[in-house]
């Protein structure tokens, strides 16, 4: 199982099997036609105040995490998919966001993982 995160604006790789837009959002200045993605999941993204705080620097990166784990765990029905997805091929998460190292996507990414990991020891 490989779950992996890319910026909507990064280029298409072989390898990225199943493309999901994991953002509330259609990312500004990108025509819907023009991104390669399988399926967009807006349920499966922070709640627009999770994100607002996040952005308006109210809640740290760690902070923002914790309370996006939160969210997902009262979500399981927006998640659950992509974790049956993942477990038969690649999955990439696709984000707007500029930060590559500090997004919501990421949270997701490690969120999946353990339960994958849970579900399968």
């Amino acid at each position: 199982m490989t779950i992996s995160c890319k910026r909507v604006y990064d280029r298409v790789e072989k390898d990225d099997g199943y493309r999901v837009l994991v953002d509330r959002m259609w990312p500004r200045g990108l025509k819907k036609t023009d991104l390669a993605y399988d399926e967009w999941c807006r349920d499966v993204a922070p709640s627009s105040g999770l994100r607002t705080a996040f952005h308006n620097a109210s809640l740290n990166f760690d902070e923002f995490g914790t309370a996006y784990r939160r969210e997902l765990g009262t979500n399981q029905p927006a998640w659950t998919p992509l974790l049956d997805r993942a477990g038969h091929g690649n999955v990439t998460l696709l984000y707007a966001s500029r930060d590559r190292e500090r997004n919501h996507a990421r949270v997701l990414a490690a969120f999946l993982i353990e339960h994958y990991k849970k579900e399968n020891d």
